[in-house]
């Protein structure tokens, strides 16, 4: 039988990413033996080994790594079903249907680019009821394979683009931002390097799926404390050019020379037909 349950594919994806039943089951909120079961029952179903078990313990297959792959593609799919199914279904006061789009942005980046965005499309007859909603370091091409987002506008090279549509809007420089009583504030431009190690001043630290990479500086919650700590002289951070629109008087913004463009683009499932996201994606290329 070529067909899984997406009971299944949670049990199996619990397993293979925490590589012990224990640790798995309990992230499931039920019992070991069960959970060891219905793994066995998926392989004999399969034909193939997904798991090796031994004393030192589990390790996943070259099948167990294909289905790990392709399972969370499949349950990211099927939670964004339900997702946006939700929202399709959303009643406005009258009791009708009411379209609704969720945009996903990075916190603090195209900060111009948007509020354009949004009057543009706001101005559009027919236009749909628009919630943004701020993302961490990209997580934005999580959201919108969750669903937790129908459209997003994302960033290159930081985003991957694969597996959605896009259309580009704005490419731009680089700025490093600082206190602006920092020696280096008065430069006119500066490099990666200088700005990658600056002695009492260490780069801002923002999570990734859910974790903070290693290193000094402090990790960033949202953008008004990113903004308080820069001030304060105790961290700096690199952002696009279109980042300036929120600085305060206390942050300096100095071009980055040698870092590469950043290309904003909105992007979108490759498989959606909402005709509410083809109309803020067509105000979005008018830009």
């Amino acid at each position: 039988m070529d067909t899984l349950e997406t009971r299944e594919l949670r049990y199996f994806t619990a397993v293979a990413e925490e590589l012990h039943f224990g640790r798995a089951a309990e992230r499931l909120g039920m019992a070991q033996p069960p959970l060891s079961r219905a793994i066995q029952q998926l392989e004999r179903r399969l034909g193939v080994r997904l798991l090796e078990r031994n004393r030192r313990g589990v390790r996943l297959t070259g099948a167990g790594q294909v289905l790990l792959h392709e399972g969370r593609a499949a349950l990211d799919a099927a939670t964004a079903a339900a997702r946006r199914t939700r929202r399709a279904g959303g009643a406005d006061g009258a009791g009708g249907p009411r379209d609704r789009l969720v945009l996903a942005v990075k916190a603090a980046a195209s900060h111009e680019l948007l509020q354009k965005l949004l009057a543009a499309y706001a101005a559009e007859p027919g236009a749909a009821e628009v919630e943004v909603l701020p993302s961490g370091m990209c997580e934005e091409e999580e959201m919108l394979r969750d669903g937790r987002a129908d459209v997003a506008l994302m960033h290159t090279p930081y985003n991957s683009l694969a597996g959605f549509d896009s259309e580009e809007l704005l490419t731009e420089g680089q700025i490093a931002i600082l206190p602006a009583g920092h020696p280096l504030a008065a430069r006119t431009a500066l490099t990666t390097a200088e700005v990658g190690d600056i002695p009492g001043l260490p780069p801002a630290r923002w999570p990734r799926k859910g974790t903070y990479p290693p290193g000094p500086g402090p990790e960033i919650h949202d953008q008004t404390q990113l903004a308080q700590l820069i001030a304060l002289g105790r961290t700096m951070a690199v952002f696009p050019d279109s980042a300036r629109a929120w600085l305060w008087s206390e942050h300096a913004a100095v071009p980055l020379t040698d870092a590469p463009p950043v290309v904003t683009h909105i992007a979108w499932p490759a498989h959606s037909h909402s005709l509410a996201l083809a109309g803020l994606i067509r105000t979005a290329t008018r830009l």
